[in-house]
Parts: structure tokens; C-alpha cells; sequence
């Protein structure tokens, strides 16, 4: 079973799991500024490259998750949605 498994089965008799990325070695600096970054871009292109559906891709969501404060993926959604995110995540 993989992480991506134990995270999204429902098991009632074990507690909330706290997700923590494994080390990057793009990464090496404590700054994780460009990290979360990275994992948020990282799951858009996944999702647009293989469909919500695919399991693969929930890894880095949960990355950008426990890493990213919630106003900045908040924004980047707005900015997204409004299309002038700062990055090009590519097309279908």
C-alpha cells in the first residue's frame, strides 16, 4: 500500500495522518518558499496532463498542501481562474 493509499482509505481505528513531504534534493535550503511553489505547479500539471481521477497527482497536492500557507494557494487559484498565473501550466 502506498502512501497515497493509506491517506485516502478511510480506516475509523487509526487518527488523522499528518502528511510531511520527503526530502527534495532540488530543495536542499530550509527556505521552503520555492518548494510549495514547485508542488502547487506540480499538481496543476498533473491534473491537466492526466484528469483529477489519477491517483499519482494527489502526492503533490498534499505537498502544497502542508506546506503552503492558504492565502497564497487561495490567490493562485483566484489568479488562475482569472488566467494571469505566473507560471504557464500547459494545456490539455
Amino acid at each position: 500500500m502506498t502512501d497515497v493509499e493509506k491517506l485516502t482509505s478511510p480506516d475509523t481505528k487509526t487518527r488523522q495522518v499528518i502528511y510531511t513531504p520527503k526530502y527534495d534534493a532540488r530543495f536542499p535550503n530550509q527556505n521552503s518558499n520555492k518548494m510549495c511553489w514547485q508542488y502547487y505547479v506540480d499538481y496543476h500539471r498533473c491534473v491537466r496532463k492526466m484528469g483529477e481521477e489519477y491517483d499519482g497527482c494527489m502526492y503533490f497536492k498534499q505537498a502544497y498542501t502542508s506546506l503552503c500557507p492558504s492565502d497564497w494557494v487561495e490567490r493562485w487559484d483566484e489568479q488562475q481562474e482569472k488566467g494571469f498565473f505566473a507560471c504557464r501550466i500547459m494545456d490539455k
